[in-house]
Parts: C-alpha cells; structure tokens; sequence
C-alpha cells in the first residue's frame, strides 16, 4: 500500500506569499524609479530642492 503524502497548504501558501511579496517589491521598485526621474527632469529644468517650497 502506497503512503499518502500530506497536502501542501502550507508551502503553496507561503509560495503565494513570496509571489504576493515580489510583485509589491517590483512595484515599488519601479514607484520609486519614476520618482527619481521625475526629480531629476526637475534638477535640470533648475527647479532643485525648492520646487514646492515656500520661502520666508
């Protein structure tokens, strides 16, 4: 007689947990990508660290 091997629900969740993680990871990679960008386009356009600051 065969043994019957446990269900996996704990390894296919934690799987699904990484895939879950690695996809918010990306994202937020690319997020975070975009904004550097978008600072330096400013930097160049010579609106630096000011842009959006009041003085006084």
């Amino acid at each position: 007689m065969a043994e019957k091997t446990p269900p996996r629900k704990a390894s296919d969740a934690a799987e699904a947990k990484a895939l879950r993680l690695k996809a918010a990871l990306k994202a937020n990679l690319a997020r975070r990508k975009a904004q550097a960008r978008a600072r330096g386009a400013g930097q160049a356009n010579g609106q630096g660290d000011q842009a959006g600051k009041r003085e006084g």
